[in-house]
């Protein structure tokens, strides 16, 4: 592939709903721009983007995949990003580096949340954008219906510049409103043709309304236009492109992927009303940055895939300078000077070595030891750093545990080469509750990422429900003595404490008083006694949970010349402690957390109705536009676990909750029954084995 400058180069995010064929549609793209010689398709696995075998097994896209293809002397970066919302990760990241984005959606009354999740990231990061409406050939196509719902949902702003030919099975061609001319054909042998005479009328009409959207960036075609004078096709594709620079128009092209039907209608806009690097503004940090080629170099690496045979690869974005083969790049986010090997252009799976990359390109490079996903690179004493990328927090989590040894030696360092490759992705070690904690978006998520545990890294795990952080605490205040006598021939262990015990507030944890006077407990032995009494606090009263908010106070004791030891007072201790705590209303405490929930106002009542049945506590709810509620309400951690699952249930994929821990709570009795059977079960079991 030759050079380009930045000018003719466009870098365009591939986004929508999983399923809406936005892999079918990159085939097409791929194929009449001449980058491939046939067609892939999903079902057979054979498509340049999904070439993962997990993609190519469950038949989506789980990885952003880079798409460069050459056009009408411009260079395209197609960047296809997986629509499932347990993959957005990467929608994150992607969103950085291009200047625009393509949303593709089915040709149906209504958008999925897929899209919904693309167009707010386009908002949040001012992206340009255009909708490609596919499926027009599927039965039930509805075109009108469609752009009803997009007028209503977003504005006037969304301006079809196609118009069908036929409609669902009778679908064969486009009208493009700018040429006044109807494409009719597939792939590589669309021809252009007059426009049907029972559609010109509807074509004219339509038509005059790109003119109007064309005119509202671009003053001069606007005092032409309403003159009465007529407008080039060239000028009104210069008022659009103004108009999507500036987020005020977003052009509709429309057609079947399946079929390649308007394919290349569509990529002729991409060059001709998206933005190229030199026409949007980029920052890093404070600084503005120029697309050009002998500036300063400053580039962003947005993606990183872990092979078990290359070695991490990294994916990065040039938006000034050059970035060469063979050279030194420094890191400023870990400080570090990174040797750089071969350069090249991705496309799929496939790498074609280039001496550099250039201003407003996007290439990858082997084996950076020290770089990290969002990390800039640039030279030494630039001042030039991105800002760090903003990843939701994960929602779902699972517990883990290697299957054997050999997995349980590979099973860290795999994890963290996962947790590069997916940020979106975390694993923890929780020594507490003695499990490792997989968390991400999802169950799929978490099931792909032990799939590639074990394909990338040859890990087995097996899988188990991640545990509550429970508590046990007491109600009341309690007096108990503690003796350890044992003889067994020669020196005895003798030892005798007794303690008061009462609760604290919640949140206090734990202290230990000592009141002995008199000499009753020699002074060398209390701190015995205090050890005995923390080891017992973590044991649990009831069923096996770590023991909070409570102060013992040692009172008196007893012991012997002879046979007294710190050991036998460490276990006076723990005996006093469970005879105390067994006369002191023991009970038991489970987290709750702060719950913030988004919503469609649609769904509030089942939202509500759900939290109540989890035990939870509304706490307030308020209007946060575009037709959505926040909910905020307090909930047991334990009534949580599998929340990610419900909600994209009760609210179709368009609900979003994130939670923190906010404080401990009583447990209710029918509950405390249940974890006190549970752990008298395991104990069985234990002994048992």
């Amino acid at each position: 592939m030759k050079k380009y400058s930045a000018d003719k180069i466009r870098n365009v995010a591939l986004v929508g709903h999983g399923g809406s064929g936005k892999t079918t549609l990159a085939e097409h793209i791929l194929f009449i721009s001449g980058a491939t010689d046939r067609v892939g398709t999903v079902e057979a696995g054979n498509t340049v983007s999904d070439y993962d075998p997990l993609e190519q097994k469950r038949k989506i896209s789980l990885n952003a995949s880079v798409l460069p293809i050459e056009w009408r002397d411009h260079k395209i970066n197609l960047i296809d990003v997986p629509g499932y919302p347990d993959f957005i990760g990467d929608l994150f990241g992607v969103c950085q580096v291009v200047e625009s984005m393509v949303i593709v959606t089915e040709a149906k009354d209504h958008t999925d949340v897929g899209f919904e999740n693309a167009w707010e990231e386009a908002e949040i990061d001012a992206l340009p954008r255009m909708i490609f409406v596919n499926k027009m050939e599927r039965e039930n196509a509805d075109f009108p219906g469609l752009v009803r719902f997009l007028e209503n949902s977003y504005g006037r702003k969304v301006v079809p510049i196609h118009m069908p030919i036929g409609s669902q099975l009778e679908f064969k061609g486009v009208i493009d409103l700018l040429e006044m001319k109807a494409y009719v054909g597939h792939d590589k042998d669309l021809h252009a043709e007059d426009i049907p005479a029972d559609l010109l009328a509807e074509a004219e009409a339509m038509r005059e309304k790109v003119v109007d959207a064309a005119t509202i960036a671009d003053d001069e075609l606007a005092l032409k236009y309403l003159e009465g004078e007529s407008v080039t096709p060239d000028e009104v594709m210069h008022g659009l492109l103004l108009g999507v620079e500036q987020g005020r128009v977003v052009p509709v092209c429309i057609g079947s992927a399946a079929h390649g039907i308007g394919v290349g209608l569509l990529v002729d806009r991409i060059v001709g009303a998206l933005p190229a690097p030199t026409d949007m503004p980029h920052k890093a940090g404070d600084k503005e940055l120029e697309s050009d080629e002998g500036g300063p170099l400053a580039a962003l690496v947005f993606k990183s895939t872990a092979d078990p045979y290359v070695g991490k690869i990294s994916f990065f974005r040039v938006f000034s300078g050059t970035f060469t083969s063979d050279s030194h790049v420094w890191n400023p986010n870990r400080e570090k000077d990174e040797r750089v090997g071969q350069v090249f252009c991705p496309r799929g799976k496939t790498q074609e070595s280039t001496p550099a990359v250039g201003a407003g390109d996007i290439g990858a490079v082997a084996k950076l030891q020290e770089t990290r996903t969002g990390d800039t690179l640039t030279t030494k004493g630039s001042g030039i750093q991105f800002e760090p990328f903003h990843y939701p927090g994960p929602i779902y989590s699972i517990a883990i545990h290697a299957a054997t040894k050999a997995d349980e030696d590979k099973l860290g360092p795999a994890m963290m080469r996962l947790a590069d490759e997916d940020p979106t992705f975390v694993s923890r070690q929780d020594p507490e509750l003695n499990q490792t904690i997989l968390s991400g978006m999802g169950d799929l998520h978490l099931d792909v990422t032990i799939e590639r545990l074990h394909n990338k890294f040859g890990v087995n795990v097996e899988t188990e429900e991640a545990r509550v952080a429970y508590r046990e605490t007491v109600r009341s205040s309690a007096t108990a003595e503690g003796k350890h006598k044992k003889q067994t021939g020669g020196r005895g262990q003798y030892g005798h404490c007794k303690i008061e015990m009462e609760p604290l507030d919640r949140g206090a944890g734990y202290e230990f008083v000592d009141k002995v006077v008199g000499g009753a407990i020699p002074r060398n032995f209390i701190p015995a006694v205090e050890k005995g009494i923390r080891e017992a606090l973590t044991k649990g009263i009831q069923a096996g949970y770590p023991v909070v908010d409570l102060r013992t106070t040692l009172v008196f004791g007893s012991y012997h010349d002879v046979d007294s030891s710190e050991a036998a007072f460490k276990m006076a201790g723990q005996l006093a402690f469970r005879n105390a705590a067994a006369l002191a209303q023991p009970t038991m405490l489970e987290p709750i957390v702060l719950v913030d929930i988004i919503v469609p106002e649609e769904y509030v009542g089942d939202i509500n109705s759900d939290l109540n049945g989890r035990r939870g506590r509304l706490l307030g709810m308020e209007a946060i536009g575009s037709g959505r509620q926040r909910i905020r309400a307090h909930v047991p951690q334990g009534e949580m676990m599998k929340y990610a699952l419900d909600l994209r249930s009760i609210t179709r994929g368009r609900g979003k909750f994130a939670t923190e821990f906010d404080h401990y709570e009583e447990l209710p009795a029918n509950v405390i029954q249940e974890l006190v059977k549970k752990h008298e079960r395991e104990r069985k079991e234990e002994q048992e084995d």
